[in-house]
């Protein structure tokens, strides 16, 4: 019986594991898609123009 007690732990974790990933791929994508690419896209836009207000201060 000591193989079962050694085989439980790797066996739910393997099983938590698969069950995470199989969430993360449920969630991409559908309904929310176009929003979650939308708030990227907003962050981005700020970023970049961020990046270009730095570059026009003169450096000294």
């Amino acid at each position: 019986m000591d193989y079962v007690s050694a085989l439980v732990p790797p066996v739910v974790m393997a099983a938590l594991f698969i069950g995470v990933i199989v969430t993360m791929v449920k969630s991409q994508g559908g309904a929310n898609k176009a929003k979650e690419d939308a708030v990227v896209d907003a962050v981005l836009a700020r970023a970049e123009q961020s990046g270009q207000a730095g570059q026009d201060r003169a450096v000294s």
